[in-house]
């Protein structure tokens, strides 16, 4: 990379922090870091990740590897939280549709860590390691449900009574549209579409450089009360036939009380069972159980100098 592209490399990468400083001194202001803990925990995160990582691109190749890679991981849980706390603030008028997007949202992420092991494991790659695979996997589906968060937004936002001019609407656009920038950069680096890194980095740096702008820009201007009173007709019918199916009391004749009651007394029966045999034999039965996890999260490959 000659001298030009290398001070603009720089350029854009030191852009990171002087923004996100400003972003995280007006939310402090504003008092948005308590509404938006994870959006405020995650802009940290970047800032931390930017005082460790520059460092250590300059002096050592080895340290720059592990933080990168540990501090991306940090990151991307936090870009995942971030999306359940836009969901929540989106819905804030519909707490029966709250409540089940929340419950949908912790299997979203169960299948998104079960998927990430699944591929790590079965993949055979000589360049990197599954704890990798695992990462970029995971990386992928948070971009993936980043960019289908937006376009909910974009769509259905006054359907649901949400401003764009909200927070909450801020947040998701500059989210998504950096997810969509990454997941075509990836698309053609993996289709050797684009086969300078160099360039596919100062391309992605760019575009984290306008979400970061989209970011200040609302984070600093004012956002508008929310008129729930427009367009939420659907929305409201919705929530008042989940309440309804809530506090409906279970019919005498539901088979679901029968298969309850047969669990529970399968339950005890075998519980005294085993305080009998425990009784005559004098022993005590042990059982060993192993666990293992993997770690999700996102990175891309470290960059040499």
């Amino acid at each position: 990379m000659n001298h030009v592209l290398r001070v603009i490399y720089y350029a854009l990468w030191i852009a990171h922090p002087i923004m996100q400083l400003g972003i995280a001194g007006v939310m402090l202001r504003r008092g948005l870091h308590r509404k938006f803990k994870f959006f405020f925990g995650y802009i940290l995160t970047q800032l931390a990740t930017f005082a460790v990582v520059f460092p250590a691109y300059w002096h050592s190749y080895s340290a720059l590897f592990y933080f990168y890679w540990g501090f991306d991981a940090l990151s991307v849980a936090f870009g995942f939280a971030v999306i359940h706390e836009v969901f929540v603030d989106v819905f804030s008028a519909f707490q029966t549709l709250r409540d089940l997007g929340t419950v949908l949202f912790k299997w979203a992420g169960l299948v998104m860590l079960l998927v990430a092991g699944v591929v790590s494991v079965s993949t055979n790659s000589s360049d990197l390691a599954p704890w990798m695979q695992a990462i970029m996997t995971s990386q992928r589906c948070v971009r993936i449900i980043q960019v289908g968060m937006v376009l909910f937004l974009l769509f259905f936002a006054n359907y649901v009574g949400v401003s764009r001019r909200q927070h909450s609407f801020g947040i998701a656009l500059g989210f998504g549209s950096f997810a969509v920038i990454e997941l075509v950069l990836i698309s053609s680096f993996v289709g050797k579409h684009l086969g300078d890194p160099w360039v596919m980095s100062m391309i992605n740096m760019a575009a984290y450089n306008c979400s970061l702008l989209v970011w200040l820009g609302y984070v600093a201007a004012k956002s508008p009360a929310r008129d729930v009173s427009l367009s939420t007709l659907q929305p409201q019918r919705w929530e008042n036939s989940l309440s309804d199916i809530h506090h409906r009391p279970v019919p005498a004749d539901s088979l679901i009380p029968m298969f309850e009651g047969m669990v529970d007394r399968a339950l005890s029966r075998t519980q005294q069972d085993l305080s009998l045999s425990n009784e005559k034999t004098g022993t005590a039965a042990r059982a060993a159980v192993a666990t293992g996890g993997f770690g999700g999260s996102v990175a891309g490959a470290a960059v040499k100098k």
